[in-house]
């Protein structure tokens, strides 16, 4: 599903990550590390969000450095802690990520009430609390026709009920063949999300966790 080779990302003269190699196949993958590790770095740069050196490649076909748009049609990115121009509705952007990610017709209202935000999308995002942003993250990330949907700590400032939502999104996206890179702290009940595989970030690289036996 997602071929990692050779990748590197270095902030001036320090180097966060180095992988040489990883292989994401199809499923629900569990990304853990402590804070600082590198998981948000890495995530940002599977969303095709910042430089490094490598290659990323989606499907065994779409490489993000040859084949940007294409790549980023089927690569979606719900980030921890969401920043959006104040200005701006969270309908305004749904719109406009919708229209970029040739979302389904009827897609985004069944979104917006499936993670309760109509009652404030016509409000500026710089008026919502962190709860409010973080479920027009989810809105955004589940828009249109990914392969690979990257949620960085998807369930943090969520009540009870969204949280429940985030988890039955993921299940059954799962079902319908999408892809998934989870980073979160919080315990998750396998009932409630069966894990594919766990990866673990650390001294800068990103292996399987745990570990084959002939490794």
């Amino acid at each position: 599903m997602l071929t990692v080779r050779n990748f590197r990302k270095a902030y001036q003269d320090r180097l966060v990550l180095d992988i040489s190699r990883a292989d994401f196949p199809a499923g629900v993958h569990w990304i853990k590390g402590r804070n600082g590790s590198g998981k948000t770095t890495f995530f940002r740069s599977v969303a095709g969000l910042l430089p490094f050196g490598g290659n990323l490649i989606l499907e065994n076909r779409y490489d993000l450095r040859k084949h940007p748009v294409e790549y980023r049609l089927r690569v979606n990115y719900g980030e921890a802690e969401p920043i959006y121009p104040a200005f701006l509705t969270a309908w305004e952007l749904i719109r406009w990520v919708g229209a970029t990610k040739q979302a389904p017709l009827g897609q985004a209202d069944e979104l917006i009430d499936r993670f309760g935000i109509r009652d404030f999308m016509k409000a500026p995002l710089g008026t919502y609390s962190s709860g409010m942003l973080k479920k027009t993250s989810l809105v955004l990330a589940f828009l249109g026709n990914p392969t690979l949907i990257l949620l960085d700590e998807p369930l943090i400032t969520l009540d009870q009920a969204t949280t429940r939502t985030v988890l039955d999104s993921i299940r059954q996206s799962r079902q319908q063949g999408i892809s998934f890179l989870l980073s979160t702290h919080q315990d998750v009940d396998p009932v409630d999300l069966p894990i594919d595989f766990t990866w673990m970030v650390g001294q800068q690289t990103l292996a399987p966790f745990p570990q084959p036996a002939d490794q």
